[in-house]
C-alpha cells in the first residue's frame, strides 16, 4: 500500500476516534500513543491522563494538550506540599533540622529524600527533571489562564497511613526497599520507562506488589485512586460541560477512572475518611518496655546471684549496644563527637523508649556541623548520587540518625540474647 494512503487511512483512524469520544481531531496525535480515558460524570468531560513521571513524552503530551485550547481546567497528581517543593526551590532552606529531628520527623524526611532521589536519579538519565509532565502543567495552566487543582492526598498523611497499616516485617522490608534503592546503580533504558505506561504490564506488575503487600497497596495505590477521584467530583461539581484534563502517574488510571464512574458517596465524606490517621497499634509502645522490663530485671537477678556476673551483665550490655550504635555513626561518617555519643548514649536511651539513640546523635551531629544555605540548597541533587550522602551536611546528619538508631536496635537485641545466656 502507498504511503500516502497509508498515511490518509491512519488520519482517518484518529478522526473517527476523536469523534467517538467527542473530542476533535486535533487531540488525537497527542493522546494516540497515550493511556487515556474518558469520563463523563454529572455534567463534566473528564480527560484522565496516565504519565510516567521521568518520560520526556509525557512532558510533550501535557503540553500539547493545554495548548490546544479545549480543557477548561487542569488536575494533577500533587498534594499543596508537593506542589510547593516543585515551585519554591528555596523552601528547602528554611527548614529547621533541629526540630524535624527533636519531633521525630527524621525518617519521614529521610525516606522523602530517598524516594526523590530515586526518582531524580532516573530523570538524569534522560536529561529531563523528575515531575516534568507536572511542571508542564502547571506552566501552561498558568499562561493559558486556568484553573489548576491539586488533588492527590497530602503526602505526610499517606506516609503515615502506609506506616500504620503495616506490620514490623512489612515496615522492615520497606525501610530494607528504601535502603536498596540509595546504593543501588541499576540504569533503566528510557524505552522501558515508556512501557510502562501501558496498561496490562502495569496491572500485573501490580498485582504481584498487592501479592507480597497488600496493606502496602492499598494505602499507596487503591486509597489515592478513590481519594483523587473524590477531589476530582468536589471541585467541579458546580461547573456543567467543563472540560477537566486530570494528569495522573499511570498506575492509577484504572482504579481512579474506575472509582470516578462508578463511585456514589459524597465526595467530601471519601475524602474525610481517607485522611484520617489510623491509631497506632499498642504494641510497639508495649514492647520496648517489655525489653526494658527484662533487661532490668537480668540485672537485678544477676547481682543478686552474684555482684561479679551483675557487672558482666552490665558490661555486656553497655559495650555491645555502644559499639554497635558507634559504629553506626562511624559509617554515616559522623563526628568524632558524635560518635562519642552514640558509644556513651546509646546504651542509656536503650533503656528509656521516650528517646532513641539515632535521635540523640543526630542532634549532636547537627549541633557540631551546622548544615549551611548551601546544603539545603543542593540536597536534592546530591541525594542523587551516593557520595552525596555524606558530601552534604544535611543528609549525613540523617545518615547518622537512621545508622546509628539501626545500631543500637541490633545492638539491643544482641546484647539481650547474651545477656539471657549468661544468666542460663
Amino acid at each position: 500500500m502507498p504511503e500516502s494512503s497509508t498515511a490518509n487511512n491512519t488520519n482517518q483512524t484518529q478522526a473517527e476516534a476523536a469523534s467517538t469520544q467527542g473530542y476533535p481531531a486535533a487531540l488525537m496525535p497527542w493522546l494516540d500513543d497515550q493511556p487515556w480515558k474518558k469520563v463523563t460524570r454529572d455534567g463534566v468531560d473528564y480527560c484522565v491522563l496516565g504519565t510516567a513521571h521521568v518520560s520526556r513524552r509525557s512532558a510533550e503530551v501535557v503540553q500539547g494538550l493545554i495548548d490546544s485550547g479545549h480543557f477548561d481546567a487542569v488536575a494533577i497528581e500533587l498534594c499543596p506540599s508537593r506542589h510547593q517543593l516543585l515551585t519554591d526551590k528555596k523552601q528547602w532552606q528554611s527548614t529547621d533540622l533541629f526540630s524535624l529531628i527533636r519531633q521525630g520527623k527524621a525518617g519521614l524526611m529521610l525516606a522523602n529524600l530517598v524516594l526523590s532521589g530515586y526518582q531524580k536519579r532516573l530523570a538524569k538519565q534522560f536529561g529531563i527533571e523528575p515531575g516534568a509532565e507536572m511542571r508542564a502543567a502547571m506552566q501552561a495552566a498558568k499562561e493559558h489562564k486556568l484553573p489548576l487543582q491539586l488533588i492527590d492526598r497530602d503526602l505526610g498523611t499517606t506516609m503515615k497511613r502506609v506506616w500504620r497499616s503495616l506490620g514490623f516485617w512489612n515496615r522492615l522490608m520497606l525501610f530494607t526497599g528504601l535502603l536498596a534503592s540509595v546504593f543501588s546503580r541499576e540504569t533503566v533504558n528510557e524505552e522501558d520507562i515508556e512501557k510502562l505506561k501501558e496498561g496490562d504490564m502495569l496491572e500485573s506488575a501490580f498485582a504481584e506488589f498487592a501479592e507480597q503487600s497488600p496493606a502496602l497497596y492499598q494505602s499507596l495505590i487503591t486509597e489515592r485512586d478513590q481519594y483523587m477521584a473524590a477531589r476530582l467530583r468536589a471541585d467541579n461539581q458546580t461547573d456543567d460541560n467543563r472540560q477537566v484534563l486530570a494528569i495522573i502517574g499511570a498506575g492509577h488510571l484504572q482504579g481512579m477512572v474506575s472509582h470516578l464512574r462508578e463511585e456514589r458517596s459524597e465526595p467530601d465524606a471519601i475524602s474525610a475518611e481517607l485522611t484520617k490517621i489510623p491509631p497506632a497499634s499498642r504494641w510497639p509502645k508495649i514492647i520496648p518496655w517489655l525489653i526494658v522490663a527484662l533487661i532490668t530485671s537480668g540485672f537485678v537477678f544477676g547481682f543478686l546471684r552474684n555482684p561479679d556476673l551483675g557487672w558482666n551483665l552490665v558490661k555486656t550490655w553497655v559495650v555491645i549496644n555502644g559499639v554497635l550504635a558507634a559504629l553506626g555513626a562511624i559509617i554515616a561518617r559522623a563526628h568524632p563527637l558524635t560518635i562519642l555519643s552514640a558509644l556513651v548514649g546509646a546504651p542509656i536511651t536503650s533503656l528509656n523508649p521516650t528517646i532513641g539513640a539515632g535521635m540523640v546523635c543526630a542532634l549532636v551531629e547537627a549541633w557540631v556541623r551546622k548544615p549551611n544555605v548551601a546544603d539545603f540548597e543542593t540536597l536534592r541533587d546530591d541525594v542523587t548520587e551516593l557520595s552525596g550522602w555524606w558530601r552534604n551536611r544535611v543528609a549525613r546528619t540523617l545518615l547518622v540518625f537512621f545508622l546509628s538508631t539501626m545500631g543500637s536496635a541490633i545492638g539491643t537485641w544482641v546484647a539481650g540474647f547474651s545477656i539471657i545466656q549468661q544468666l542460663a
